[in-house]
Parts: structure tokens; C-alpha cells; sequence
């Protein structure tokens, strides 16, 4: 399988995670939700699911030709990382007397997973591209 098929299933997989950011907070909410209480207690992670969502129905529609959506994909790593790397750094410190460790075992390296697996398909799709 080449690189760019694996990408257009990376795109999917990964969208259909994005559209479940929201189930796993009710599953594991100590990986995946900043606060207490169920998720829709909480407006900014609402705003958070709301966000993601999009982004994950966007992702899955580039699966359909991922070269053309180059600049999605590349956003979806850029701010992935960005993202990952302020969760990382927040996980070490208390807000609202809720400890914040068990994100360095969820999102945390999922978002970092995501960014170098699409990161990485779509640079080997170029390159395959490019060299024929």
C-alpha cells in the first residue's frame, strides 16, 4: 500500500476521531476533558467539540483527493502540535483543584500521533509524486 492510500484512510480514521472527542470525555474524562462534570457543563469545551467536529467532517472529505487539501492537512499538524505542546505543559499544573496528568496519557499524545502520522503520509505522498 503506497503512501497516499494510507493517508486517505489516516484522513478518515482520524476525522471520525475528532467527531469523538465528546464520548470520550463521558469515557475516560480524565484524558480527555479539562474540567468536571459531564461535557456540556462546561461552554469552552463545548466550543473545543464544536471545533473539532468541523475539523473531522473536513479531514474525511479530503480523503477524496488529500494532494488538493494539502494546506488542511498541513494545518491539522501544525496546530496539533501546537496544541498538544500547550496540554502538555498545562497537564503539570492544578486548575479548579483537578490534577491534569492523565491528558499526558490521552490527548496529549494522541494530537502529537496525529500530527506526525499525517505530518509524514503527506510528505512521502509528495515525494511520490514529485519522483514520478
Amino acid at each position: 500500500m503506497n503512501a497516499l492510500s494510507l493517508l486517505k484512510i489516516a484522513l478518515v480514521v482520524f476525522g471520525i476521531a475528532f467527531l469523538l472527542i465528546y464520548p470520550l470525555a463521558i469515557v475516560w474524562p480524565s484524558g480527555w476533558a479539562w474540567h468536571d462534570g459531564a461535557p456540556y457543563s462546561n461552554d469552552y469545551y463545548m466550543m473545543i467539540v464544536g471545533v473539532y467536529a468541523v475539523l473531522g467532517i473536513f479531514l474525511i472529505l479530503a480523503a477524496r483527493d488529500p494532494l488538493a487539501n494539502r494546506s488542511l492537512i498541513w494545518f491539522t499538524v501544525a496546530s496539533s502540535l501546537v496544541h498538544g505542546a500547550i496540554m502538555a505543559q498545562q497537564s503539570f499544573g492544578m486548575t479548579d483543584g483537578m490534577n491534569h496528568m492523565g491528558h499526558l496519557m490521552g490527548d496529549v499524545p494522541a494530537l502529537v500521533a496525529i500530527a506526525v502520522i499525517l505530518g509524514g503520509l503527506l510528505w512521502s505522498a509528495d515525494m511520490s509524486v514529485k519522483a514520478h
